[in-house]
């Protein structure tokens, strides 16, 4: 069993090898997020924290942090947003960029203990994210690919794994602090690609033993109805092996209960029926907004 431990300022979230699904909020993402991105080019803070508080009362248990907008100094931004997410909500963030000074920056005035999103087996990465995250004592996922791209070999994606961790832990981070992400890719280009994420995450819970983190929806992108796929897809991986992911828990905190309890993770449904009466006030609180 392994235990990973994030903390806010006040709070802790604990994600356990043979634990509940712990849902990380993807929505503070510019990413094919137009009103977000133009939000953040505006300065228009407010919609930052509304998608903050939304995420967290529909379920999210940590917050995904990217300010990544082309022309905008995301070292500056990136202290900003996370200043203002630490002032209205009290979940860890996992800080989001594929700029290292960015994440130093966030790193920096986050509290508790972060999640960093991400290292992968690439060497400048290794060389250039993992110091941040030793000096912080923070938690990193790591994805599978390195500097020959995304193997489509499940035990490929594994060696990558070991290889993380065998430098994480040459630094002095331990197993328990690096989250391996197996990669999700999509099904529309690959029909393949899901069985190949889910061997993958069976042999990292079989062979590594270590916490696995997916971005659930991009199995789903460029097909239609999304949501579908995306909620199948998730309770495949929970019952391999995954136990976190990047996702949206507007629409998906509820498949991800559900799964959690057939698979005997909630004694006496206490948390899917908690998470049903909470999503029954927030609809009828939307409706009349």
């Amino acid at each position: 069993m392994t235990q990973t431990v994030l903390r806010s300022k006040a709070n802790e979230v604990l994600i356990d090898s043979q634990g509940s699904m712990v849902i990380i909020g993807e929505k503070i993402n510019p990413t094919g997020h137009k009103k977000l991105a133009a939000a953040l080019q505006e300065g228009n803070y407010d919609y930052v924290r509304d998608l903050a508080l939304r995420q967290v009362a529909w379920g999210a248990d940590v917050l995904d942090v990217n300010v990544g907008v082309p022309g905008l100094d995301d070292v500056a931004l990136m202290t900003e947003i996370v200043k203002l997410l630490i002032n209205c909500v009290d979940v860890p963030l996992c800080l989001d960029s594929p700029n290292p000074a960015a994440l130093a920056a966030g790193l920096a005035v986050v509290p508790g203990k972060p999640l960093v999103n991400s290292v992968s087996g690439e060497e400048s990465r290794l060389k250039s994210i993992l110091p941040l995250v030793k000096d912080r004592e923070a938690v990193v996922i790591g994805l599978t690919m390195d500097d020959n791209g995304i193997p489509n070999d499940p035990e490929a994606r594994v060696a990558i794994a070991e290889k993380i961790l065998e430098r994480a832990a040459r630094i002095g981070i331990p197993k328990e602090d690096v989250i391996i992400d197996p990669l999700v890719m999509s099904v529309s280009s690959d029909s393949q690609a899901g069985m190949i994420t889910l061997r993958t995450i069976e042999l990292i819970h079989r062979v590594l033993g270590t916490n696995i983190n997916l971005g659930a929806s991009n199995v789903s992108f460029g097909l239609p109805d999304r949501q579908t796929v995306n909620q199948a897809f998730l309770a495949l991986a929970m019952s391999a092996g995954a136990t976190c992911a990047i996702t949206d828990p507007m629409k998906l905190t509820g498949i991800i209960r559900a799964t959690d309890l057939l698979l005997g993770r909630d004694e006496f449904s206490v948390r899917f029926i908690r998470y049903f009466r909470q999503s029954q006030a927030m609809l009828e609180k939307e409706q009349t907004i």
